[in-house]
């Protein structure tokens, strides 16, 4: 796992031992970097259930403003957190607790949303309507959803824009109408 673009470009990132954990694959990475590269710069980013925090770093490498990264897991953090002692200068935080806490005390929108939860746990979607029904997403800004599956029905407040497969992986993109 690397970072693929911007001023960090190539660094090699830490990743979890053993097969628990499924970050986002290079190739998915660079895809949908190159569907949502002009909205990166200068942006406020959510990455929820971080994990590594790659998608997170990516954005800070493409020069994000500010990078918020949210896991529950104490492995994913320490990961993380190894990660990120390379990015010095860089304006970020770190929230280790359950995606409502973090969402609850968002108390500005963001630019830029991922959400990225383990396959096998749903919650991902519980995550998705949250962030509109609270108006955490910027006017015009995008909230990504990863998963093994294509989305179905509907979010209020949302409008799904775009939806990609590669390989296992979908990626559902969002704004507000």
């Amino acid at each position: 796992m690397r970072v693929i673009g911007g001023k960090y470009r190539g660094l090699v990132l830490a990743e979890f031992k053993g097969r628990d954990i499924r970050p986002t694959a290079d190739r998915v990475k660079e895809s949908l970097f190159n569907i949502i590269s002009s909205e990166v710069a200068s942006s406020r980013v959510l990455d929820l259930f971080c994990g590594s925090g790659s998608l997170g770093i990516e954005c800070l490498s493409r020069g994000a403003a500010f990078v918020c990264f949210n896991d529950i897991s104490p492995d994913s953090i320490a990961v993380l957190n190894k990660n990120l002692a390379r990015m010095r200068g860089e304006n970020f935080a770190v929230s280790r607790g359950d995606w409502k806490q973090c969402l609850a005390a968002a108390n500005l929108p963001f630019d830029l949303i991922f959400i990225d939860p383990p396959y096998a746990n749903d919650c991902g979607i519980y995550a998705v309507e949250y962030v509109f029904k609270r108006g955490l997403l910027s006017p015009g800004g995008t909230l990504v959803y990863e998963r093994d599956r294509p989305f179905e029905g509907a979010v209020a407040g949302a409008r799904v824009f775009d939806e990609r497969k590669y390989g296992k992986t979908y990626l559902t993109f969002f704004t507000a109408p």
